[in-house]
Order: C-alpha cells, then sequence, then structure tokens
C-alpha cells in the first residue's frame, strides 16, 4: 500500500522538482511534463496545477482546468477538466497514481465547490490508464474525441 499522500496546489518552491521530473518516453507520448503544466499555467490561471507529495517528494502532478468555455469535451459548464495526470516514473508501482485519483473528489469540492463533475481524456491506446481511471471511478459513456494524435476516450466522475 502507497504512502499517506498530500495533493496540494503547485507553487513556486516546487519548481526544482517539477525541473527534474522523470517519465519514459512511452509515457511521455500521453501527457505533458509537469514543467509544461506549469507554463502553462503561467499563461492562463484557469488552468491550475497540482502536485502529488509523498513526504517531501514531489511524485505526480495534474492541472485542473476550470473555465467552461476552454472544456470541449462537455457541455456542462459545471464540469473540471483533469489534464496531465503523471506519476513520476521513480515513484510508480507504488499505488500513488491510484490513491491521488480517489482523492480528486474531495480536492475539487474544497478548491471549486461550485463544480460536479470531472471530465479527462486519454488516449485510447493506453490501456494501462484506462484500465487505472476505470478503478479509481472514473466512467467511459461511449462518447470519444477525435483529437491531434487519435481517438481520445472520455471518461466522467460525478462530484
Amino acid at each position: 500500500m502507497a504512502n499517506l499522500l498530500e495533493v496540494r496546489k503547485y507553487n513556486k518552491k516546487d519548481y526544482k522538482s517539477v525541473v527534474h521530473y522523470s517519465l519514459p518516453a512511452e509515457q511521455a507520448l500521453y501527457t505533458s511534463m509537469p514543467i509544461e503544466v506549469i507554463n502553462t499555467f503561467l499563461k492562463d490561471t484557469y488552468n491550475q496545477p497540482f502536485v502529488i507529495c509523498s513526504g517531501e517528494n514531489i511524485v505526480g502532478c495534474f492541472a485542473f482546468y476550470t473555465e467552461a468555455s476552454g472544456n470541449i469535451y462537455t457541455s456542462n459548464q459545471n464540469a473540471i477538466l483533469l489534464k496531465s495526470f503523471s506519476i513520476d516514473s521513480r515513484h510508480q508501482k507504488k499505488g500513488y497514481a491510484y490513491q491521488a485519483l480517489r482523492m480528486l473528489p474531495q480536492i475539487a469540492a474544497k478548491f471549486y465547490p461550485a463544480k460536479d463533475e470531472i471530465i479527462l481524456t486519454v488516449h485510447e491506446t493506453n490501456e494501462p490508464a484506462i484500465s487505472l481511471y476505470k478503478k479509481a471511478g472514473f466512467q467511459y459513456r461511449g462518447k470519444n474525441y477525435n483529437g491531434e494524435y487519435g481517438i481520445e476516450m472520455i471518461f466522467h466522475m460525478g462530484l
């Protein structure tokens, strides 16, 4: 079982850890590196990065995108888009991804109480992620998005 995790908003003191974040090439195909997530946030405040911590170590990263007009995957104006979820390769296979995903409803409720759903997309060939998202409580309702790199499956989690 994974150690107790803390999930919190990114802050400037996390920068050094984020710069040294590691993802294998086959996983980096499916997500953005955390430094890219941070740089996007600096330009777009609706794109809020979060870090997943175990003790003093940043073990993962993701962003919540909260602007309804920028969420092209749903007509639900109260949905949050989960983007760029990943676990640093040095900390994978420890249960952190599942544990962090299960914490998302509480995190969303704390920071975005008006939101009622989390949406994410996953490339149809990313079978490990699809399995993980389903296990963590996300539901695939048969809708897809034809993305830049192929078919993206749209998953939902009610809040």
